[in-house]
């Protein structure tokens, strides 16, 4: 009985240190978002709108974070905005943790999904993933919607650099 009592403990403790190993997933407003773009400028970004159960957005991080090591020497940034729950931060730093270690990324802060993406485009229509590419000067170069292969955003990207 003390045994089973012992490894129940220790089950519990190893458990909740890896709880606290996992990096949280620090949340993001508009304002905050604005100012997070604007000190990329002189960089081409890509902000990655994303979300843990959108298949096509699992698909193509990985591809994002393979272009952003290609090419940030040449000025290339990647930011993601999980539009997962506000509540969910947990739940996505798990999963960035298991699947994607490494992805810079928020989680959207407001019940609003219109409110972080209107930072870079009013007419939004809550389509996941939305990829946009932004120029040095900060202005969008263009918008994608659903999931593209590493050659697609390599060509898209490349002619922004």
């Amino acid at each position: 009985m003390k045994r089973r009592a012992f490894l129940a403990a220790t089950a519990a403790s190893l458990l909740a240190a890896r709880a606290r190993a996992v990096d949280a997933v620090p949340t993001v407003d508009a304002k905050q978002l604005r100012g997070l773009l604007d000190a990329r400028r002189g960089k081409v970004v890509v902000l990655n709108l994303w979300a843990t159960w959108c298949a096509p957005c699992l698909r193509e991080i990985p591809d994002l974070m393979r272009i952003e090591q290609e090419l940030g020497p040449r000025g290339l940034a990647l930011v993601g905005v999980s539009m997962d729950e506000p509540g969910d931060a947990g739940r996505v730093a798990t999963f960035r943790a298991k699947y994607f270690p490494g992805f810079r990324t928020w989680l959207r802060a407001g019940q609003d999904l219109d409110a972080i993406a209107s930072v870079v485009d009013p007419a939004w229509n809550e389509v996941l993933p939305t990829t946009y590419l932004i120029g040095r000067d900060g202005k969008v170069v263009q918008r994608v919607q659903g999931a593209k292969t590493h050659a697609e955003f390599l060509a898209l990207i490349e002619g922004a650099l």
